[in-house]
Protein backbone atom coordinates (compact mmCIF):
# COMPACT_ATOMS: atom_id res chain seq x y z
CA UNK A 1 0.00 0.00 0.00
CA UNK A 2 1.47 3.39 -0.66
CA UNK A 3 0.58 5.94 2.63
CA UNK A 4 0.92 9.74 1.97
CA UNK A 5 2.00 11.30 5.54
CA UNK A 6 1.47 14.64 6.03
CA UNK A 7 3.91 16.08 9.18
CA UNK A 8 7.37 15.81 10.10
CA UNK A 9 6.88 15.64 13.48
CA UNK A 10 7.06 13.00 15.83
CA UNK A 11 3.22 11.48 14.77
CA UNK A 12 4.09 11.76 11.67
CA UNK A 13 7.31 10.24 11.85
CA UNK A 14 6.43 7.12 14.09
CA UNK A 15 3.40 6.87 11.50
CA UNK A 16 5.42 6.33 8.97
CA UNK A 17 8.37 4.46 10.34
CA UNK A 18 6.08 1.93 11.44
CA UNK A 19 3.99 1.65 8.20
CA UNK A 20 7.56 0.88 6.38
CA UNK A 21 8.79 -1.70 8.21
CA UNK A 22 5.38 -3.10 7.40
CA UNK A 23 6.53 -2.91 4.11
CA UNK A 24 4.53 -0.55 2.95
CA UNK A 25 5.57 2.96 0.58
CA UNK A 26 5.75 6.03 2.53
CA UNK A 27 5.95 9.22 1.39
CA UNK A 28 6.12 12.11 4.38
CA UNK A 29 5.34 15.68 3.14
CA UNK A 30 5.73 18.98 5.08
CA UNK A 31 5.66 22.30 3.81
CA UNK A 32 8.56 22.56 1.74
CA UNK A 33 10.91 19.30 0.61
CA UNK A 34 14.11 18.97 2.21
CA UNK A 35 13.18 19.66 5.95
CA UNK A 36 15.89 18.02 8.27
CA UNK A 37 13.22 15.97 9.90
CA UNK A 38 12.15 14.57 6.88
CA UNK A 39 15.07 13.89 5.79
CA UNK A 40 16.48 12.07 8.07
CA UNK A 41 13.30 9.95 8.69
CA UNK A 42 13.67 8.49 5.18
CA UNK A 43 17.42 8.04 5.68
CA UNK A 44 16.45 6.22 8.79
CA UNK A 45 13.70 4.46 7.30
CA UNK A 46 15.32 2.88 4.48
CA UNK A 47 13.53 1.84 1.32
CA UNK A 48 10.09 2.55 0.61
CA UNK A 49 10.45 5.88 2.35
CA UNK A 50 10.81 9.62 0.54
CA UNK A 51 9.83 12.85 1.17
CA UNK A 52 8.46 15.61 -0.40
CA UNK A 53 5.80 18.31 -0.15
CA UNK A 54 2.27 17.80 1.25
CA UNK A 55 1.12 17.87 -2.27
CA UNK A 56 4.39 15.79 -2.84
CA UNK A 57 2.39 13.24 -0.34
CA UNK A 58 -1.02 13.16 -1.02
CA UNK A 59 -0.25 12.50 -4.90
CA UNK A 60 1.49 9.33 -3.66
CA UNK A 61 -0.36 7.80 -1.59
CA UNK A 62 -3.45 5.53 -1.87
CA UNK A 63 -3.83 7.06 1.85
CA UNK A 64 -3.63 9.94 3.46
CA UNK A 65 -2.68 10.52 7.01
CA UNK A 66 -2.95 13.91 8.49
CA UNK A 67 -0.05 14.15 11.23
CA UNK A 68 -0.23 17.97 11.67
CA UNK A 69 -1.42 19.98 14.32
CA UNK A 70 -5.09 20.13 14.39
CA UNK A 71 -5.44 23.72 14.20
CA UNK A 72 -3.44 23.74 10.84
CA UNK A 73 -5.32 20.78 9.54
CA UNK A 74 -7.39 22.10 6.77
CA UNK A 75 -4.39 24.47 5.43
CA UNK A 76 -2.05 21.48 5.35
CA UNK A 77 -4.75 20.21 2.80
CA UNK A 78 -5.16 23.11 1.19
CA UNK A 79 -1.54 22.84 0.11
CA UNK A 80 -2.03 19.40 -0.37
CA UNK A 81 -4.78 19.78 -3.55
CA UNK A 82 -7.88 18.73 -3.23
CA UNK A 83 -7.19 17.25 -6.60
CA UNK A 84 -4.56 14.60 -5.08
CA UNK A 85 -7.20 13.85 -2.38
CA UNK A 86 -10.43 13.03 -4.49
CA UNK A 87 -11.62 9.82 -3.56
CA UNK A 88 -8.88 8.82 -1.58
CA UNK A 89 -9.28 7.63 2.35
CA UNK A 90 -8.23 10.66 4.71
CA UNK A 91 -7.17 9.53 8.39
CA UNK A 92 -7.47 12.32 10.61
CA UNK A 93 -5.24 11.57 13.77
CA UNK A 94 -4.78 15.17 14.84
CA UNK A 95 -6.48 16.95 17.76
CA UNK A 96 -7.27 20.65 18.17
CA UNK A 97 -4.79 22.34 20.26
CA UNK A 98 -4.94 26.00 20.99
CA UNK A 99 -1.59 27.40 20.38
CA UNK A 100 -0.02 29.35 23.10
CA UNK A 101 -2.73 28.40 25.79
CA UNK A 102 -0.48 26.27 28.17
CA UNK A 103 -1.43 23.09 30.49
CA UNK A 104 -3.74 22.19 30.29
CA UNK A 105 -4.64 23.63 26.86
CA UNK A 106 -7.37 24.95 25.42
CA UNK A 107 -9.31 23.69 22.58
CA UNK A 108 -9.26 25.24 19.30
CA UNK A 109 -12.61 23.66 18.30
CA UNK A 110 -15.27 21.69 20.43
CA UNK A 111 -18.84 21.54 21.03
CA UNK A 112 -20.14 22.40 17.79
CA UNK A 113 -17.43 21.39 15.58
CA UNK A 114 -14.80 19.24 15.05
CA UNK A 115 -11.16 19.47 12.81
CA UNK A 116 -12.84 15.85 11.21
CA UNK A 117 -15.60 17.56 10.37
CA UNK A 118 -13.89 20.93 9.15
CA UNK A 119 -11.36 18.70 6.73
CA UNK A 120 -15.02 16.48 5.58
CA UNK A 121 -16.68 19.86 5.18
CA UNK A 122 -13.55 21.54 3.07
CA UNK A 123 -13.00 18.46 1.12
CA UNK A 124 -16.08 16.71 0.39
CA UNK A 125 -14.92 14.49 -2.60
CA UNK A 126 -12.14 12.58 -0.04
CA UNK A 127 -13.21 10.01 2.73
CA UNK A 128 -12.09 11.44 6.10
CA UNK A 129 -12.43 8.84 8.87
CA UNK A 130 -11.21 10.38 12.89
CA UNK A 131 -9.16 7.71 13.95
CA UNK A 132 -6.27 7.32 16.80
CA UNK A 133 -6.51 10.74 18.16
CA UNK A 134 -7.11 8.93 21.85
CA UNK A 135 -3.74 7.59 22.29
CA UNK A 136 -0.09 8.37 22.15
CA UNK A 137 1.87 7.68 18.74
CA UNK A 138 3.77 5.18 20.23
CA UNK A 139 0.44 3.46 21.33
CA UNK A 140 -1.17 4.22 17.75
CA UNK A 141 1.49 1.80 16.33
CA UNK A 142 2.31 -1.07 18.61
CA UNK A 143 -1.00 -1.74 21.59
CA UNK A 144 0.87 -3.92 23.30
CA UNK A 145 2.52 -0.72 24.72
CA UNK A 146 -0.74 -1.09 27.00
CA UNK A 147 -1.23 -4.25 28.98
CA UNK A 148 -4.67 -5.89 28.14
CA UNK A 149 -7.72 -5.28 25.70
CA UNK A 150 -8.19 -1.44 25.24
CA UNK A 151 -9.97 0.59 22.38
CA UNK A 152 -9.66 2.37 19.56
CA UNK A 153 -12.36 4.67 17.75
CA UNK A 154 -12.96 5.14 14.48
CA UNK A 155 -15.20 7.98 12.75
CA UNK A 156 -16.88 8.52 9.32
CA UNK A 157 -19.22 9.16 6.97
CA UNK A 158 -17.60 6.59 4.38
CA UNK A 159 -18.01 2.52 5.98
CA UNK A 160 -15.75 1.22 2.83
CA UNK A 161 -13.03 4.04 4.32
CA UNK A 162 -13.77 3.06 7.77
CA UNK A 163 -12.55 -0.57 6.96
CA UNK A 164 -9.70 0.64 4.84
CA UNK A 165 -8.44 2.22 8.30
CA UNK A 166 -9.59 -0.68 10.72
CA UNK A 167 -7.20 -2.52 8.38
CA UNK A 168 -4.15 -0.38 8.67
CA UNK A 169 -5.15 -0.92 12.78
CA UNK A 170 -4.80 -4.36 12.48
CA UNK A 171 -1.96 -4.68 11.08
CA UNK A 172 -0.18 -2.12 13.69
CA UNK A 173 -1.80 -4.81 16.23
CA UNK A 174 -5.27 -3.73 16.99
CA UNK A 175 -7.20 -6.73 17.12
CA UNK A 176 -10.51 -6.65 15.40
CA UNK A 177 -12.65 -6.46 18.91
CA UNK A 178 -10.55 -3.17 19.63
CA UNK A 179 -11.56 -1.46 16.54
CA UNK A 180 -14.57 0.57 17.51
CA UNK A 181 -17.03 2.25 14.68
CA UNK A 182 -18.70 5.24 16.69
CA UNK A 183 -20.74 6.30 13.82
CA UNK A 184 -20.60 9.12 11.27
CA UNK A 185 -17.18 11.88 10.73
CA UNK A 186 -19.52 14.40 13.77
CA UNK A 187 -18.18 11.79 16.63
CA UNK A 188 -14.58 13.31 15.83
CA UNK A 189 -16.41 15.83 18.05
CA UNK A 190 -16.10 13.46 20.97
CA UNK A 191 -12.71 12.02 20.21
CA UNK A 192 -11.46 15.69 19.79
CA UNK A 193 -12.72 16.86 23.51
CA UNK A 194 -11.08 13.49 25.10
CA UNK A 195 -8.27 15.25 24.96
CA UNK A 196 -8.80 17.29 28.20
CA UNK A 197 -9.29 14.06 30.08
CA UNK A 198 -6.35 12.07 28.58
CA UNK A 199 -3.64 14.93 29.36
CA UNK A 200 -4.72 15.03 32.95
CA UNK A 201 -4.61 11.26 33.03
CA UNK A 202 -1.34 11.28 31.43
CA UNK A 203 0.02 13.58 33.99
CA UNK A 204 -1.76 11.65 36.97
CA UNK A 205 -0.33 7.99 36.38
CA UNK A 206 3.31 9.41 34.25
CA UNK A 207 3.44 7.86 30.98
CA UNK A 208 1.68 8.83 27.89
CA UNK A 209 1.15 4.70 27.45
CA UNK A 210 -2.19 4.30 28.01
CA UNK A 211 -5.80 4.07 27.18
CA UNK A 212 -9.22 2.95 28.13
CA UNK A 213 -11.39 -0.13 27.57
CA UNK A 214 -14.91 0.00 26.20
CA UNK A 215 -17.13 -2.72 28.04
CA UNK A 216 -20.81 -2.93 27.38
CA UNK A 217 -23.26 -4.09 29.78
CA UNK A 218 -26.47 -6.22 29.19
CA UNK A 219 -29.20 -3.99 27.40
Amino acid sequence: MRYGVLGTGMVGRTLGSRLVELGNQVTMGGRQAGGDDAVEWARAAGEGAREGTFADAAAFGEVVIVAVAGSHAVSALRMAGAENLRGKVVVDVSNPIAEGTGFPPQLAVCNTDSVGEQLQREFPEARVVKSMNTVNCAVMVDPSLVPGAHTVFVGGDDAEAKQVVASMLHGFGWPAASVFDLGGIETARGTEMYLALWLRLMRAVGTPHLNVALHVGAR
